[in-house]
This record gives structure tokens, sequence and C-alpha cells, in this order.
């Protein structure tokens, strides 16, 4: 038998489905109906609804009247338009960075910590781990500028971010490597002040997700 939980139901059908579509398992252009997702967690269709209300805000999904609603595919433009916001968030960031001595030691701890976290998933090639070490990474980036318009700007895009990288590392499972390699080079000129090399790398490896789609 389903049960309303209210805003906690809104909340865990909200996350399913999110989750759905960043990973994949929800493909652009699939219809998904509220029926559906509140069979797959036991709740009724009001608060799954509530949630695609959300979704559609987002735009991650088109409502369909008496239908449900529809997996809105990534577009080239769209990836291109998410990269083109992530390349001046993060640069604006690090900018704010450097003038500032550069990251403090926790910040530094947990770079390298994470690091650690996309080698080990690199090593399981665990495409889903990676991509969430990928993601806390770079919001470590922002996060060591203090600036808090720049983390609220980038947790704006985090989804977009992550459906794109998911996409781009399953094309190849070398990609993978590829990604981790480009963190070791950001973390390295991030850390040792290296504006420079940082903007370069930081380009570089946007550039890779180009064309992904």
């Amino acid at each position: 038998m389903t049960v309303n939980a209210g805003p906690v139901a809104a909340e865990r059908a909200y996350a399913h489905t999110k989750a759905q579509i960043i990973s994949g398992g929800l493909a652009g252009g699939q219809l998904v109906s509220e029926a559906k997702i509140g069979a797959e967690l036991g709740i009724s269709r009001t608060p799954v609804h509530e949630a695609f209300l959300r979704l559609d805000a987002e735009q991650l999904i088109e409502l369909v009247s008496r239908r449900g609603a529809i997996i809105r595919p990534m577009t080239p433009s769209e990836a291109t338009d998410v990269l083109a916001m992530r390349q001046g968030i993060e640069s604006a960031s690090a900018a704010q960075t450097f003038a500032a001595g550069g990251p403090d030691a926790e910040i530094t701890r947990r770079i390298e910590e994470n690091l650690r976290q996309q080698e080990a998933a690199v090593g399981a090639g665990d495409v889903a781990a990676f991509v969430d070490a990928d993601d806390d990474f770079h919001a470590l980036l922002i996060e060591a500028s203090r600036n808090p318009l720049a983390r609220q700007f980038y947790e704006q895009l985090r989804g977009r971010q992550q459906r794109l990288r998911t996409m781009y590392l399953r094309i190849d499972p070398g990609n993978l490597a590829a990604s981790y390699a480009d963190h070791r080079t950001l973390a390295d000129c991030f850390v040792r002040g290296d504006r420079d090399g940082f903007t370069a790398a930081l380009v570089a490896h946007l550039e890779r997700y180009q064309g992904a789609i």
C-alpha cells in the first residue's frame, strides 16, 4: 500500500527521479509516469507530482498532461552553455583563491583525499563513484575561494554537470583515466598557485566534454 508522507515523500521522489535522469537510467525522450515512480518508492502520486513540478522548473523534464513527463534530452547547445558557465565560475573562484594566497591546509588535504577516491574509482572502473568524486573535486575548488555566490551558482549547475559527466565518462572507459589525470594537473597547479597553468589545464579539461553529445 502506498503512503503519502507529504514533504518527505516529495523529496524522496525528487531525489530518486533526478538521480535516474543524471545516471541515464531515465533516458532523454523517455516518458515516465507518476504512477511508475510512486510504485518504485511505495508512495502515492501526490508527492511524485510535486517532485515532477520541481524537475520541470529545473528543465530536466517536460510535463505531459495526464501522461506524466518526458525526460528532456541534453542538447549540444545546453552542454556548451553548461561548460561555459563552469569555466567562468571555476576560473573566477581560482583567481580569488590565488589572490588570497592559495587554498588553506584543510582544503588542500581534502583535495588530496578526493584524488585518492578518484584513483580508486578509476582502478575499479566505477563510473558512478568517479562522477561523484569528480563533482566533489570541482566543488572543493569553488569552496576554496570562500565566495558563497560562486558556491550558489555552482549548485544551480550541479545536476546538469553531473548528467554531462555521466554521459561523457560512459562513452569510453579510457575517459575515466584521462579525467583523473586532468584533475591531478589541476590540483597541482591550484595548490602551487600556478595561475596560467591552472587556466590552461581547466580549458583543456572542459574541452574534453565538447562534442560528447
